[in-house]
């Protein structure tokens, strides 16, 4: 049994009707970081789309990797859902597809460096049924209102990873 890894960048997030996430290519001293830019305060998602190639069976594991714009403590409310679809054997309208129950977890911040990289790890457990080849959509959210979100500042998401069995 191998472990299938999917990667998923800033620029390849869709979105709802605003607000969102505003994507943004930071101009780093020596590279540019592309992230989301999630507010402090709201309820933001962004949304990708992929294959579930290989898929075998149990939980996905998700590493969502981000950074804090301003900010050395705290902590983000993140979330994580699930929409799934069997192509040519769901009847299920893809317009109107709604998600599994979503996962939601503090991540804190480890302190003394703004900018620092963290990495938010998460098993979905709610998965809609998923099979190998299904066509998948997976939701990324800071729950910003949320009380145990305290990070004052922005947080930039620079990656996603989702690893599972095949």
């Amino acid at each position: 049994m191998a472990i299938i890894e999917q990667y998923f960048l800033p620029e390849e997030a869709q979105f709802l009707a605003s607000p969102f996430p505003a994507y943004e290519n930071a101009l780093g001293t020596n590279f540019p970081v592309p992230r989301l830019k999630f507010s402090a305060s709201a309820d933001l998602a962004a949304f990708f789309y992929f294959n579930a190639h290989a898929y075998g069976s149990g939980d996905i594991t998700c590493d969502l990797y981000w950074y804090a714009l301003n900010a050395t403590s705290n902590s983000v409310r993140w979330g994580v859902s699930l929409a799934v679809i069997t192509p040519e054997t769901d009847s299920q309208d893809i317009e109107t597809k709604v998600f599994a129950t979503e996962h939601a977890w503090d991540d804190a911040h480890l302190g003394t460096t703004s900018k620092r990289v963290m990495k938010a790890t998460q098993a979905i457990s709610n998965l809609d049924s998923v099979a190998a080849g299904d066509a998948c959509v997976l939701r990324v959210r800071r729950i910003g209102s949320h009380g145990n979100d305290n990070l004052a500042n922005e947080a930039g998401l620079i990656g996603v990873r989702l690893s599972y069995s095949n």
